[in-house]
């Protein structure tokens, strides 16, 4: 079978991989860069970036705590961004020898559908014609862009240009609550930027359990990074002082915040645009393409993956929806859970859940009569994240309240995102408070405060005076 995948994410690339693993002819087309934004401008260069800015806090605030005196440390951030690039590079490096060591045909170019069974790689060399079998786009999405008075003023950057700072700007003004724009803010607030993040919603971080939030939000305010919510930005103007922002809240009170750079950062919408799709009948909701439980599009050979078609737009995600889509295609039964997606924020404290947030238990319990049960444990009671010196994090474990089904687990601390994988395999397999707490968990580590989470359940922490 002749498969061409468009996209060299890594919903892309990946599934390129195990369709080469499984026997068919693949063609990999691809218009930047191997890795997609994940590896060049995203994911990868964000997390290297967080590491040196961790790094030179703990050197700067926190080595002296446990003894290690550090004098007249400075921060070379020319140093930290070639760095960054280092890593991005070896890792898109890495993906272009595994398209060569499994055979895989790489095209760089623009892929534009001219049938139903061929697409026109157009580059700057010329275009180029190739046919298919099958077809999956994994195309990714692109920054979404509103259309703000002054959002294209120099100095108003999306996440690549924030990225990409020659130097560290002195105040950041960060227009968008998420993951991403938390992130960076994270970022730069300890590289020593004064930092403000603008959120039109009523919280930051809406999609996370809110006892996470309340710690992320605790420990912004210790890094006096400003957080402004359920506040609208009318307009960006360039003034002598720097960027003003201007801003109207829920109250319909105006108010500025100045600073030297802007990162606009409102979420991500697909790209699919000038791909063709239309004039062969794939459909569209706007630009999200329209699938059904099998990926397949509106049209029977052709079938779509990852953000390209809305939803969750993690790197993970599209990973494993490539995975189910390419055991449909070649007859083969789904084995890929796609229902249990654990969610991280690489900050530090870092943050990460997977399962059901304690908001939808509330609403399921007044919707549906869920009776459900909820244990915590801070770890402030934990020795490995005192010795760490991370210890403003908690453990979250709820549970169905009759079986003792594990609906969710969330966890603000040290490696969080590394634990939560703990709860993701709990839940796919369907497991119990009891089966968790029948797991013997290492000590001293971070991940037994799951154990003990779980525990509290049932109200019998071991760690933790009884609850009155």
């Amino acid at each position: 079978m002749k498969l061409l995948i468009i996209g060299g994410g890594p919903g892309g690339y990946e599934t390129a991989i195990r369709a080469a693993q499984m026997g068919a002819e693949v063609t990999l087309v691809e218009k930047d860069s191997l890795g997609g934004t994940c590896l060049n401008v995203g994911c990868i260069p964000t997390k290297a970036l967080l590491h040196s800015a961790d790094l030179y806090n703990e050197v700067v605030k926190d080595a002296a705590k446990s003894g290690v005196v550090c004098d007249n440390v400075t921060l070379d951030f020319q140093a930290v961004q070639a760095r960054k690039q280092k890593v991005v590079s070896q890792l898109v490096n890495g993906v272009g020898s595994l398209m060569k060591a499994y055979g895989i045909t790489v095209k760089k170019g623009m892929a534009v559908f001219t049938a139903k069974d061929r697409v026109e790689v157009r580059s700057e060399e010329g275009a180029e014609e190739l046919t298919f079998d099958k077809c999956i786009i994994a195309s990714g999405s692109v920054p979404s862009v509103v259309p703000i008075p002054g959002h294209d003023l120099e100095g108003v950057v999306d996440s690549t240009g924030a990225l990409s700072f020659e130097e560290v700007p002195a105040s950041l003004a960060i227009i968008g609550g998420g993951v991403i724009g938390i992130e960076i803010g994270h970022a730069y607030a300890r590289f020593g930027t004064k930092v403000t993040v603008i959120e039109m919603l009523p919280e930051i971080l809406m999609n996370l359990d809110k006892d996470l939030v309340a710690v992320q939000r605790r420990n912004m305010r210790r890094a006096k990074i400003d957080v402004k919510t359920s506040s609208a930005v009318q307009s960006i103007e360039k003034t002598d002082e720097g960027l003003k922002v201007n801003v109207k809240d829920s109250n319909d009170r105006e108010f500025s915040v100045t600073a030297e750079k802007v990162l606009m950062c409102v979420g991500r919408r697909p790209a699919t645009d000038d791909m063709g799709l239309d004039e062969i009948g794939v459909e569209r909701d706007r630009r999200r393409i329209l699938v059904d439980e099998n990926f397949k599009t509106s049209v029977d050979n052709i079938y779509a993956i990852g953000d390209c078609i809305g939803g969750i737009m993690l790197a993970h995600v599209a990973s494993a929806e490539g995975g189910a889509c390419l055991e449909g295609i070649m007859g083969k039964e789904r084995t890929v859970n796609l229902s249990v997606i654990p969610a991280c924020v690489y900050t530090q404290p870092e943050l990460a859940g997977v399962g059901l947030t304690e908001q939808d238990c509330e609403k399921l319990a007044e919707e549906k009569g869920l009776q459900y049960e909820i244990g915590k444990f801070p770890l402030m009671g934990n020795g490995k994240s005192l010795i760490i010196g991370e210890q403003s994090g908690l453990v979250k474990v709820i549970a169905e309240k009759e079986t003792g089904r594990v609906l969710g687990i969330h966890m603000a601390g040290p490696n969080a995102t590394e634990i939560i994988m703990e709860g993701a395999l709990a839940l796919s397999m369907g497991a119990s408070v009891k089966d968790v707490l029948d797991t013997v968990h290492a000590h001293p580590t971070v991940a037994e405060s799951v154990k003990e989470a779980a525990h509290a359940v049932f109200g019998n922490a071991v760690n933790m005076p009884p609850a009155k």
